[in-house]
């Protein structure tokens, strides 16, 4: 057993657990691949995938067998990173979800550009599950995300607390302030950001603690949309309350209030617990975690 078979094994299960298009993007042969996979499971003695009507399924010793491989080869991964570049910063890769990478991100990498000039961090900005993703495939260092984290194998600190805001269109039937029943609110129009994302997460947590069940009229990945939509009298939207500092103050939207339901939600600093955190890393993430005591906090004033 090698690492070249981790790799192969590993790039099945990423193809959907296709052999084929493990061998496209390997570039080798469909039977090479297949020889690969026999032998791992000769090694150990197990099977690792199902075989039903042409389809390969994961085993359960498949399945811990995808974790393990994929903590071998991030360690490997920084291994050859940091032997053969002993001497050379690499780049940080840093992923935020969709709130924080807009809100937070652009401050974050600004202040530390300044402590760490010859720094290059790059960042990628998607949804929590996607980010969750990267790491396991050590694509990302790090990532700042909106949810709590559900993979065993990564590890997520609570570093800022945050609250969403209910808005709605700032006309007739809505007043400014106006609290609304639990079934008031029940019976509204929303607009609500995508499955996966962190806000859509603790709004559906906040909802299933109290019973209610939502059929949203429109669902995207872009906060912004939303909020042009609530502007233009198309129903309530549930956002972070940061991101719609500016349609407020202008009394674009009106912020409500529901009676006994809060939305409140912490960030979290995440990174695989096997990852070994170079010096400028920890730099990095110090900085993210004390950025509220020592810089003014960022203002979303985004054009709506």
């Amino acid at each position: 057993m090698s690492i070249r078979h981790l790799r192969i094994f590993l790039k099945v299960c990423e193809c959907n657990n296709s052999i084929t298009g493990a061998a496209k993007q390997l570039y080798m042969t469909q039977p090479s691949v297949s020889v690969a996979i026999k032998e791992l499971e000769k090694y150990y003695g197990i099977s690792l995938f199902d075989r039903i009507s042409k389809r390969l399924y994961l085993t359960e010793a498949g399945k811990q067998f995808l974790e393990y491989s994929q903590r071998i080869s991030a360690l490997f991964d920084d291994m050859e990173k940091g032997i053969r570049n002993w001497d050379f910063i690499g780049p940080i890769r840093v992923g935020a979800s969709i709130t924080i990478g807009s809100q937070f991100m652009p401050s974050y990498v600004e202040a530390f550009s300044v402590m760490h000039p010859k720094a290059n961090v790059q960042v990628f900005i998607g949804a929590s599950l996607q980010l969750e993703q990267k790491l396991l495939n050590n694509e990302l260092d790090v990532a700042f995300v909106e949810r709590p984290i559900h993979e065993a194998s990564l590890i997520a600190e609570p570093y800022m607390e945050d609250s969403l805001a209910v808005i709605a269109p700032a006309r007739f039937p809505f007043t400014l302030g106006e609290v609304l029943t639990k079934e008031a609110f029940r019976q509204q129009k929303f607009l609500l950001r995508e499955h996966g994302s962190g806000t859509r997460e603790v709004f559906e947590e906040a909802m299933e603690r109290n019973g209610i069940t939502i059929n949203p009229v429109w669902e995207g990945m872009s906060t912004t949309a939303l909020v042009n939509a609530v502007i233009h009298g198309l129903g309530i939207a549930v956002v972070p309350r940061r991101m719609v500092s500016g349609p407020l103050e202008k009394k674009l939207v009106y912020a409500l209030e529901v009676e006994g339901i809060e939305f409140k939600r912490c960030f979290y600093i995440t990174h695989h617990k096997d990852k070994l955190l170079t010096k400028t890393l920890e730099s990095f993430i110090d900085l993210c975690r004390s950025y509220e005591l020592d810089y003014p906090m960022p203002r979303y004033n985004g054009l709506f």
